[in-house]
Order: C-alpha cells, then structure tokens, then sequence
C-alpha cells in the first residue's frame, strides 16, 4: 500500500515538474507591420497665359473676325504628363475648349502650352485652367480679353470697328473725328490714308485698311526734316501734311492742279494770307507763289482738279489756315 501511494506521489510530483503541452506549443505573435509610406503631395503650380496676333488697344486686345488668335501659356514648374484646357467664352456662355498638353520648354524649369482659337464677333474672354492631379496641383491662369470686331466698315457705320478705325487714324495723325459714327470726317482720314499707301482712293475701310491700322501702317514720312515747321505737298499721292522737323502733326488729302494747269514744284514760303471766302470761291487760303495758295474749296476729289491751288476740304481749312504763319515753308513734290 505505500509502494502504490509512493508511486503515486512521484508520478503527480514529475508531472508538476514538467511544462504543459498547451504552454509549449502557444505561438510568438509577429512584429507589427510598418504603416506604408505616405504619397507626395502633389506638385504646387502657377500658370500665366498671353494673347498673339492680337493687338492692344486700350485695356483690350483686339482682332479682327475670321483671324485666328494664339493662346500661349506658361506652367511653372513643369511636371510630365499633366495638360490644360483652354476655353473661350461670352459672357458666361462656352463657345469653345480645347485640350492640349504641356511640355517642356527647353533651358528652363517650366513647362508651355500653346492652343489656336478663331473667335466670332463681340468681346470675349479666354480662360485657361489645369485640373488638380496626383502629380500636380489645380491651376488657372489670369483670363484675357479680347474684342473681335468686324473687318469692314463704310459711311454710316457704327459701332466698335468705327470707334478703332477713329483711334487707329488719329493715332497715325489722320484728321479725323472721334463721334463712333462713320462720319463725313472719317471718309475723308479714309481716303487720305489709303492715299498714303498707295490703295484705291475709295472711302470704304476694309480689311486690309483695318489691319494696316492694327500694326500702325501708313505713316506719313517727312521728307524735309530739317525745314522746321513746314507743310509738305505729295503730288504723287495728293495729301498734305503739317510737319515739324520730323514729327508730323496732321495729314489731309487734297486735290492739286491738272494736267493743263499743274501746281508749281519747289520749296517756297508762305507770304500772304486771307481769311474767308473769295470771289473765286476760295476758304480761307495761304499763298506761298505767285496765286497759288493752300485754301479750302467745295470740290476736293481725290485726283487732281485745280487750277494750280492746293485745295483742301472747307471742314479742314480753317484749322490748316491758323497752323500756318506768314514765313513758313511750303515744300511740293512730285
């Protein structure tokens, strides 16, 4: 009976002794798994847009309908794969959109874009915008205005071409008014400028009259700079321009003698002036040879057709009478 308990007692005190099967096979739980890496954020950008083959006339950039107008932009910094959409508007009306890539501009860190419109009639606005991607970021550019007027305009027009065509005149030194109507004084500035560069003497400004306007076309070049305060008479091209030394100060059409009866060639001064109208018919008239003088008279075509006299408008006679002193220079030529 001992040897059974004994044997007993040894076999609960060795098995005391040893680790549990269970506690020997519980598993090491692993090494938490890192968090992953955030993504970079996406690149910061600015982009600014310009207008060509416009050109600026007071706080618009100006076109005429039917030429194509090209919007260029600059993405700064430039990041690959990434475009623009550059869309035109009036108003808040969407008349186009067009999508085009960005890519790199050579010798810099930025990036260009560049797109081609041909936009209707009116004012209008050019928008230009990336939108935001994992690479980079939303960015639109400052929009741009543009007046798109049409090419042509004739006696009795009105309206936004007539109001550039005035300014574009004036400009260049044409005497003509600033009403927005295409008035008598505007047919006249007309017909002198197309005089100047050597166009059908037609008081119509079409499309090339206005484009020649826009790049500032049809000055009038003094030949004498150095006779001071003078008036220069083209017989070739029959105007009249008031100059001093090189700076010209108004430019008139006028009609010279003809054939039969032409007006004197040479550089001669003023020696006489009267004021009014004459028995003659002449306005307000400066001689400077013999009875040749420049006066206003009631027919001024656009080819020669005095009796040797350099005729201007009425409308222009006064002003050119009081611009003009007794001594000053009167050059004529062919």
């Amino acid at each position: 009976m001992r040897r059974v308990a004994a044997t007993i007692i040894g076999s609960l005190s060795l098995a005391l002794s040893l680790p549990s099967a269970a506690g020997a096979q519980t598993p090491v739980p692993p090494a938490p798994t890192p968090p992953p890496a955030p993504a970079p954020a996406p690149a910061a950008g600015a982009m600014t847009i310009k207008l060509e083959r416009v050109t600026r006339v007071g706080r618009n950039d100006v076109v005429l309908r039917g030429d194509r107008v090209r919007v260029r932009g600059v993405v700064a910094p430039y990041v690959a794969g990434q475009a623009v959409v550059v869309r035109l508007y009036r108003a808040r009306q969407k008349l186009a959109a067009k999508a085009v890539a960005i890519k790199p501009v050579p010798g810099t860190p930025n990036g260009g874009f560049a797109a081609s419109l041909k936009p209707p009639k009116g004012g209008l606005t050019v928008r230009a915008g990336h939108r935001g991607t994992a690479a980079q970021a939303t960015m639109v550019a400052k929009p741009r205005r543009v007046l798109v007027v049409t090419p042509r305009a004739a006696p009795g027009a009105r309206g936004p071409t007539v109001r550039l065509l005035q300014s574009r005149l004036a400009r260049l030194r044409y005497v003509v008014s600033r009403s927005g109507t295409f008035d008598a004084s505007t047919a006249r500035a007309v017909v002198a400028y197309r005089k100047v560069r050597g166009m059908s003497r037609v008081a119509v400004a079409s499309r090339r009259v206005l484009r020649g306007l826009l790049v500032q076309r049809g000055s009038f070049k003094p030949r004498h700079p150095g006779h001071g305060k003078h008036v220069e008479v083209d017989l070739s091209r029959q105007v009249l321009a008031l100059v001093r030394g090189r700076r010209v100060e108004r430019i008139y059409g006028v009609s010279s003698g003809t054939a039969a009866t032409p007006t004197v060639l040479g550089r001669f001064r003023v020696y006489s002036k009267t004021i009014g109208t004459n028995s003659l018919g002449m306005v307000d008239s400066s001689y400077f040879i013999g009875g040749y003088a420049v006066h206003g008279y009631a027919s001024v075509p656009t080819f020669p057709a005095s009796h040797g006299c350099v005729r201007v408008p009425i409308p222009n006679a006064r002003s050119i009478y009081a611009w003009l002193r007794i001594g000053d220079r009167v050059d004529v030529y062919p």
